[in-house]
């Protein structure tokens, strides 16, 4: 199999110096059990730290982190890229993009700033017309609406969340039923955008880690309107959101180290329903990276940065629970992304200039130990070829 690879450039202190590629096995075979390599460059870029792929059209989109735009490149050929139209203005440091299921726009969303932008593409793959989505507000700020009937109540949050663990996981829950006073001169936060994720019906799902909260859209012809936002506890940081086969949406907490399960009510407005801690190992400090579930649903892996783990998790009942299942060694340091590929995960080590692959046991779902390693710069975003 073959694999495009973002990665930070220079100007983000990194070794990449532009997108590159990543083979896995044979040409021939459809899984990614074998030896790996590098290939190089296929397209010189800066810092193109996400890779989203346009559905239908042989073009893919780079957000170029330190350059504040989002570039479409066009392929030309096995092993090559050129650029398609000029790059489009997003925001601080962006991080992110998703691009619609009818691939007539895209959502860029920018750490720096907060913004969450929306692009029109065209029938070649052109991006432009960048129009601004409305700013997140703080709900932990002085200026937040109050709460509005059935939005997180955070002692029934860490409540739920403790019951889901266990007796053996529910002491890593953090205290959110305590709530803190703010600190003398505090001063306020920042949002922070990260992702978004198109989900069916025309809807479509950001975070902000920044802000602690998940919001929710309507995408509409030329912009997003905004329909809600729902609140994670103080601090946690939602940073990446899978939709599950079942309905629900799972969120992965960059700070907190945990993993949030959303669904709507009958009224259509979403809720926390679930959750649990990413596992017992985590330490001081780790922060959580990437969310990907197996082939079946069934399990669910999250990257953690500075224990450079991986954790696995099982989905019970009807999707709206989650369980620790074990927390092991990544096999690189600084565990940025990964990807499941039938019976192996693939993980880019950003800070070890190398991707590896992990064994998944099919009836335990969790990784073994390293089958493969390859050299590669400062990967950020690994990215299946069609």
């Amino acid at each position: 199999m073959r694999f495009w690879l973002g990665g930070y450039t220079a100007d983000m202190g990194g070794s990449a110096t532009g997108i590159g590629m990543l083979l896995a096995g044979p040409a021939d075979e459809a899984s990614a059990g074998g030896a790996l390599a590098y290939a190089g460059e296929l397209a010189a870029a800066d810092s193109p730290s996400w890779l989203a792929p346009h559905p239908t059209l042989d073009v893919v989109y780079a957000a170029l982190e330190a350059r504040q735009q989002v570039q479409a490149f066009r392929r030309t050929g096995e092993t090559s890229f050129t650029p398609l139209g000029e790059p489009v203005a997003a925001g601080e440091a962006v991080c992110h993009v998703a691009v619609a299921p009818d691939g007539g726009s895209l959502i860029a969303s920018c750490w720096g700033d907060g913004r969450v932008v929306r692009m029109s593409v065209d029938a070649a793959g052109r991006p432009s017309s960048p129009v601004l989505a409305p700013a997140a507000v703080d709900p932990y700020g002085p200026d937040a609406a109050p709460a509005e009937p059935g939005d997180l109540d955070l002692a029934a949050a860490a409540r739920a969340l403790r019951e889901a663990a266990g007796e053996e996981f529910a002491h890593l829950v953090p205290d959110h039923d305590v709530i803190e006073e703010p600190a003398e001169g505090e001063t306020e936060r920042p949002s922070r955008a990260h992702e978004a994720v198109f989900l069916p019906g025309g809807l479509v799902a950001t975070t902000d880690l920044g802000y602690d909260v998940v919001r929710f859209w309507r995408a509409g012809a030329t912009a997003l309107t905004p329909l809600q936002q729902v609140a994670l506890p103080k601090g946690s940081g939602p940073r990446h959101m899978v939709w599950h086969p079942s309905g629900h949406l799972y969120v992965v907490t960059e700070l907190s180290c945990e993993l949030f399960v959303l669904a709507p009510a009958a009224d259509g407005r979403w809720r926390v329903v679930g959750g649990a801690p990413l596992g017992a190992g985590t330490l001081p400090g780790d922060s959580a990276a990437e969310l990907a579930t197996s082939r079946d649903g069934e399990f669910v892996y999250a990257g953690v940065r500075g224990s450079n783990t991986v954790a696995t998790l099982r989905v019970r009942g009807a999707g709206e629970s989650v369980a620790p299942v074990a927390l092991v060694d990544a096999g690189v340091n600084w565990p940025r992304h990964h990807v499941v590929v039938r019976d192996t995960l693939l993980v880019a080590g950003q800070l070890s200039d190398e991707v590896a692959s992990l064994t998944l046991d099919l009836r335990t779902g969790v990784p073994g130990r390293v089958r493969h390693r390859t050299p590669a710069p400062s990967p950020t975003c690994l990215l299946a070829v069609r």
